[in-house]
């Protein structure tokens, strides 16, 4: 029987989490496992993973054969990369803290692209509503025009006989009020 590092499913209806577990290729996906090794959550941004990794590296040196999933999980994580070190060290290629000292490396690479990601996306999160933002104060302004200009075309109406009446009022007190200046 082999065994294999695989995900068991857990949480509630389109909300799963697994579990990442090892367990004999015969058990059922939920069922039987050898042991629980770390858990996975999809569901978050990014993706959430906790990972025993010395127990991880330790399965798949003694033979432990990950799935598809588990594997780019694991292969996210540098378990993957971190057992390559590991042979290199037992067949003697490389020495163990030139092993750690790579591994080292990799992992603060890996810091500095998950934050320029981070980085990357809060200011297109921020770009994108900047951008919604100067549509709706677009759209604001059009609407604004609309209704002065329909405004404005019934308000000529409205006073063009008051404007005339008052027009014709203007003549008249502006000379009777020349004989009381003189």
């Amino acid at each position: 029987m082999s065994v294999k590092i695989r995900l068991a499913r857990r949480g509630r209806k389109k909300r799963a989490i697994y579990d990442i577990v090892i367990a004999e290729s015969t058990s059922p996906r939920d069922g039987r496992f050898i042991e629980k090794i770390g858990s996975y959550n999809p569901n978050t941004d990014p993706s959430t993973v906790v990972l025993k990794s010395e127990r991880a590296v330790y399965w798949l040196m003694v033979g432990a054969q990950p799935t598809d999933t588990a594997r780019s999980v694991l292969s996210h994580e540098g378990i993957m990369y971190r057992k390559h070190l590991q042979v290199g060290v037992n067949k003697g290629a490389i020495t163990q803290e030139q092993a750690d000292e790579k591994y080292t490396t990799w992992q603060e690479g890996k810091q500095s692209r998950k934050a320029g990601a981070a980085d990357t996306k809060s200011q297109t999160k921020e770009q994108d509503r900047a951008a919604r933002l100067e549509a709706e104060k677009k759209v604001n302004e059009a609407r604004a025009e609309a209704i002065a200009k329909k405004n404005k075309v019934e308000e000529p109406v409205v006073e063009a006989p008051v404007a005339e009446e008052a027009a014709a009022e203007t003549p008249a007190a502006s000379t009777e009020e020349t004989p009381a200046a003189e």
